[in-house]
């Protein structure tokens, strides 16, 4: 029965993320929006469901191997697996506000939950510090995209104001379902093979609660949305430290094992990496992409042995 829960998590996901992606391409051209800005605040969000939940509902229980190494390893997936892939599959332009805001924000909130995490902690105090981040993040993302909006979006490939609206809200509680459904059933399957819970929220939760970028950057890739499939995948970074690991701090005090500080210093790698490449002729070829996919194979590897 889990296994078939399993591929039904599945499908949720891909359809729920192929109405999200068209209802979400659709509002930024009613409203003459860059579709990247959409990417990084409603897509970003709505696809990070999965691991607000996971992470809040760990940390509460004290489950904080798994609240903490749920956000790292699925940072690491977004930056390494999910853009990596969208790249491979035809190559990701970098949008210059991506390069020049988002990328370095990624970089150095990244840094700064190292430097929380030198302690094997993360405090009260600390996780507020990630709200007033957070807010003034979004505030200033929201701001920058109001004033560039553009008159040359393609509106004839608009859906209505009432059915985008549709497609976002039916999209994004498919990708919740199918998200929870992978989770769960992938974490029990885990289990019967006596994995720790740093491993499984490292990599299966991780992962599982990552799949919903994964498939929307790729479908919006596939779509010519790359502005959006890269913006969704740092935009979840950003919402995913800053969000989820302050709302958690703030609920409960949060704990990390030593092999955190591996983990969340192979992500600060990651983000310096994702602006190395973005940087480079203003895009992140295929070849760079095959690199990132094959550097988290690697970490893959390392995380199941070490």
């Amino acid at each position: 029965m889990m296994y078939l829960m399993l591929v039904v998590g599945f499908v949720l996901l891909i359809k729920g993320a192929d109405f999200f992606v068209d209802g979400s391409s659709s509002i930024a051209r009613l409203l003459k929006i860059p579709s990247v800005v959409i990417g990084l605040t409603i897509v970003a969000m709505g696809t990070s469901a999965p691991e607000a939940a996971v992470s809040i509902t760990a940390g509460l229980a004290g489950n904080n191997d798994i609240a903490i190494s749920n956000i790292i390893g699925s940072n690491i997936f977004n930056l390494l697996m999910v853009v990596g892939l969208c790249a491979v599959l035809r190559g990701v332009t970098t949008d210059k506000n991506i390069l020049r805001r988002d990328l370095p924000v990624n970089i150095g909130i990244s840094s700064l939950l190292l430097i929380f995490l030198l302690d094997l902690k993360i405090t009260r105090i600390e996780a507020a510090l990630l709200l007033v981040l957070f807010t003034a993040y979004m505030i200033v993302v929201v701001e920058q995209g109001l004033k560039n909006r553009t008159e040359e979006q393609k509106e004839e490939s608009s859906l209505s104001p009432g059915v985008s609206v549709i497609y976002i809200a039916g999209g994004l509680a498919a990708i919740i379902a199918g998200g929870n459904l992978v989770v769960d059933n992938a974490s029990k399957i885990a289990e019967t093979f006596g994995l720790s819970q740093n491993l499984i929220g490292l990599t299966i939760v991780a992962v599982g609660t990552s799949l919903p970028e994964l498939v929307t950057s790729v479908i919006a890739t596939r779509k010519g949305e790359c502005g959006l499939a890269l913006g969704n995948a740092v935009g979840s970074c950003v919402f995913n430290i800053l969000f989820i690991l302050g709302i958690s701090g703030v609920l409960s005090p949060m704990k990390a094992s030593g092999e955190s500080l591996a983990d969340i210093s192979v992500l600060v790698v990651s983000a310096v990496l994702m602006l190395i490449f973005g940087k480079s002729r203003g895009r992140t070829s295929r070849i760079e992409g095959a690199v990132c996919m094959m550097i988290y194979a690697g970490y893959m590897v390392y995380a199941v042995v070490r």
